[in-house]
């Protein structure tokens, strides 16, 4: 058979194994051992076959990297494609577009259309691809500024005539980008003119098990494909990312209601008292979705909203966190409220609860807190209560303490919000100058459920 190609070639090869002939279509990458043929696939996997094995292998496109024909000066794909949905890609960071350059081993950032296409070539099928660059930051470093960024740009992108955003993150705050995200489109009632998709992967593009193609693949289709928004179940924006860690399956997740569950794991991402919306099932890089009966069931029984422009943060509020536990003194809560903040949420134990009785009268500290606690909020300090079990809801009328908490002044009693949810949506009332103890008790776009699902 004719020579291997270079390193960096798409091919498709069909091989014989010992279960019968299978085809690949992957990228060649440096061989596992001298006679191999290894190859990095579209879900991220490495595979290595014998040369001698290979019946058939075809060069799918050319070895170089530049830009391809069918694109314009900005990278909109055009030509043959141009019947397809419009979906702009936001970058803010993180390994998701990112390829590897096997000439040289180095991971390289994908910013532009025609390279995110040379490297994963399925989401040319999906929609024209246009790509911006906002940031290249890791997610733990994003602010509220950030967040107003991402918000004109998916503005801009909608005006502009795109169907759908994809948010490309780092993964550690990407549950966070995404509740800010629904809170400025959705908070007061709308929704985006389009539907975004906030994704990311748990591993980076040089490791055989990376995540980052199939969920781009996923967030590309559901952006360009998914059903029209009308603000039920959370739908104001979404987290892409992967349902278990098999390949093939990517979970769409409600934006307002998810929370990043495990450090490495593919499927670390997890709905809180929620359900998924629906499942992106890839199949040799073809995407198709499954909704959810429960989503099915919200957006045929509610006409979709739309918003026509989002509202922002306010960079200068400062909000506060702090876990209730054996280490919560009052000196803390009182330095929160002397240097200028506007909210303390605490991460409360059990149903929503703070060390603020002394029943053996050996704890004066817990005395103290209750003390100071009273003292900050009747100087105007916004204290909420957000579960840290994470799952479940904050009760504080269950137990006397809670109730006495709620006395105190203390908000957040019935909310069935994740922890960084309700932190986001205290940023959001305040920068809007809105009621913030009725929006704790409110469900404004999905994420405080009168039912939990989960």
């Amino acid at each position: 058979m004719a020579a291997i190609p270079e390193q960096g070639t798409r091919v498709q090869v069909n091989l014989r194994t010992w279960s019968g002939e299978i085809e690949h279509i992957g990228v060649i990458i440096p061989p596992a051992s001298p006679g191999y043929l290894s190859l990095k696939l579209v879900n991220g996997y490495n595979v290595s076959h014998p040369v001698n094995a290979i019946l058939s292998l075809t060069t799918l496109q050319p070895t170089d990297s530049s830009p391809s024909e069918n694109t314009d000066s900005e990278g909109i794909l055009n030509a043959e494609q141009n019947n397809l949905p419009l979906v702009r890609i936001i970058h803010t960071g993180g390994t998701i577009a990112s390829k590897v350059d096997y000439a040289t081993g180095a991971v390289v950032a994908s910013f532009e259309p025609e390279e995110l296409i040379s490297a994963i070539p399925e989401l040319a099928e999906i929609a024209r691809i246009e790509a911006v660059k906002i940031g290249n930051m890791w997610s733990d470093d994003m602010r509220p500024q950030h967040w107003n960024s991402l918000l004109s740009a998916s503005a801009q992108a909608f005006a502009e005539g795109a169907v759908g955003v994809v948010v490309t993150s780092g993964t550690d705050t990407l549950a966070i980008t995404a509740a800010a995200l629904a809170f400025g489109w959705a908070g007061e009632g709308g929704s985006p003119p389009g539907r975004i998709a906030v994704t990311g992967s748990q591993r980076s593009s040089d490791r055989g098990s990376s995540d980052a193609g199939e969920n781009l693949i996923a967030a590309v289709h559901w952006a360009a494909n998914g059903p029209a928004i009308n603000g039920g179940l959370g739908d104001s924006t979404v987290v892409v990312m992967h349902a278990n860690s098999n390949d093939g399956e990517i979970a769409i997740l409600p934006g307002c209601s998810t929370r990043k569950l495990h450090s490495t794991r593919r499927d670390a991402f997890k709905p809180i008292n929620a359900e998924p919306l629906a499942i992106v099932n890839i199949n040799r890089g073809k995407p198709s979705h499954t909704l959810s009966p429960a989503y099915e069931e919200v957006l045929a029984s509610t006409a979709p909203r739309q918003s026509t422009s989002p509202t922002m943060y306010d960079c200068k509020i400062k909000i506060a966190q702090l876990n209730g536990g054996p280490h919560l003194l009052p000196d803390i809560v009182s330095a929160v409220a002397n240097n200028g903040y506007s909210a303390l949420v605490f991460h409360g134990t059990g149903l929503g609860h703070l060390p603020i009785e002394n029943p053996n009268g050996d704890a004066p500290e817990n005395d103290k807190l209750a003390e100071t606690i009273s003292q900050v909020i009747a100087e105007g300090l916004h204290v909420i209560m957000a579960n840290l079990c994470i799952n479940g809801p904050v009760n504080m009328n269950v137990y006397s303490k809670g109730r006495n908490q709620q006395n105190m002044g203390i908000l957040g009693q019935g909310s069935n919000s994740s922890p960084d949810t309700i932190v986001v949506k205290t940023h959001w009332s305040l920068s809007q100058g809105r009621n913030l103890a009725e929006d704790l008790q409110s469900n404004l776009l999905g994420e405080n459920p009168t039912q939990i699902r989960s």
